[in-house]
């Protein structure tokens, strides 16, 4: 699969503040890539520096596998990393012909584009009389005119009521359905888990996973226990391999993983030991729990 952006190293410092702090990771061409991270966390610096519009301070980035200049290749990237920008007192359809005249995109690719974003019938409509949501769908269609071969999106739904956001996000669906990359920038977990294929997460400018989402949810999980003899219980998963720790909580034991461990297996163990189950659930820790364990580990500066 071909590999449209390389970031090896990545360290950005604005004086004492150190936004981002070596980071490394790659975007494969028709994947969906989220960087997810709360505020502050260095998501719009990242953005920003592949952009060319934030200098870096180390390390290296380079596009389509190093085959052409930043400034050719950004040719080939739709962007938003600010709110949308257009000229108030023109129609959508005025705003997107100066882009395409900027663009060199054709005038045909505008009504095309302001259909994917679900804005063809508003098209001779003013840009000042356009919701939030709305404006943010213009802009997405600005950023699709010359066919880009990956869409960059720094907080794509901020500030939206929910219908715009569910809007947004269909739309972010059905771009990627045409087989263009996309890169996101959130600090929504369900936004990630919803639309993304690829996640990258971030706090205080430290890269904490890069993976596919599927590959963070994955986990090892956690049981559910209880029995008549809990002390007994817990004496025996204190010996077993796959077990990291446990909790004890109104007589239920929650047991995490460190290892790959069926109910069966653990069942037929306890039982073959003396211990009869009351209870006994498997678990998978959801995006969020997976997010707020990565990030509970990770130093607060």
């Amino acid at each position: 699969m071909e590999t449209i952006l390389t970031i090896n190293n990545l360290d950005k410092r604005f004086g004492k503040v150190h936004a981002v702090k070596n980071v490394s990771f790659e975007i494969k061409r028709g994947n969906v890539y989220g960087i997810l991270g709360p505020n502050g966390s260095g998501k719009s610096t990242t953005l920003g520096i592949i952009l060319n519009v934030v200098n870096k301070t180390s390390g290296t980035y380079s596009w389509f596998g190093g085959q052409m200049e930043t400034h050719e290749a950004l040719k080939k990237v739709g962007a938003i990393i600010e709110r949308p920008n257009f000229y108030p007192y023109m129609s959508a359809y005025d705003n997107l012909k100066l882009v395409c005249t900027i663009k060199g995109s054709p005038l045909h690719k505008i009504d095309e584009k302001l259909e994917l974003v679900g804005l063809l019938e508003r098209k001779d409509s003013k840009f000042k009389t356009f919701s939030l949501g709305m404006k943010q769908r213009l802009a997405i269609a600005s950023a699709l005119l010359n066919d880009p071969d990956i869409l960059i999106l720094d907080e794509p739904t901020n500030g939206l009521d929910p219908q715009g956001i569910h809007q947004i996000r269909n739309i972010i669906r059905d771009i990627a359905a045409t087989g263009t990359t996309i890169l996101l920038a959130s600090h929504l977990l369900d936004e990630v888990e919803k639309v993304c294929s690829h996640v990258v997460v971030l706090r205080h400018g430290v890269m904490l996973y890069a993976g596919t989402v599927h590959g963070m949810l994955s986990n090892e999980g956690f049981f559910e226990l209880q029995a008549d003899d809990n002390n007994t219980l817990k004496n025996l998963l204190q010996q077993h391999a796959s077990v990291e720790r446990f909790e004890e909580n109104e007589g239920k034991l929650t047991v995490y993983l460190k290892g790959p461990l069926e109910p069966g297996e653990l069942n037929r163990y306890l039982f073959n030991n003396g211990i009869t189950l009351s209870h006994l659930v498997k678990r998978t820790n959801s995006l969020e729990e997976q997010f707020l364990l990565l990030t509970s580990n990770q130093p607060s500066n």
